[in-house]
């Protein structure tokens, strides 16, 4: 096995919670170091691990914890941009989903 980094997203509330996934990681056989990140609800664990078995010991905890993703934003996402086309689309897009004659914008709100 070699030496690989797991990112989770945990819930938690407070420094309490903090400790609680902290010491129910590190006590994983294999984990090397473990780093919270509280205000992103981010939980880092680094040593020769399974990812799976890192997931399961962070469950076991009690708290909700899923596998962390950065996935890269779209193009149509980027906030500096000069075409106002994209700005007007989604705004149209959105003015359409909230409208009374959408038969599911009930189920959006």
């Amino acid at each position: 096995m070699q030496l690989q980094t797991v990112s989770l997203k945990i819930r938690m509330d407070c420094e309490g919670c903090e400790l609680k996934v902290k010491k129910g990681l590190s006590s994983l056989k294999g984990v090397k170091s473990v780093d919270v990140d509280l205000k992103q609800q981010k939980v880092t664990a680094t040593g020769f691990v399974n990812a799976k078995k890192v997931l399961k010991a962070a469950r076991s905890t009690g708290k909700k914890a899923k596998p962390w993703l950065c996935a890269k934003a779209p193009p149509a996402f980027v906030r500096a941009t000069q075409d106002t086309s994209i700005a007007t689309l989604r705004e149209e897009h959105l003015t359409t989903m909230l409208s009374d004659e959408n038969p599911n914008a009930c189920s959006l709100m």
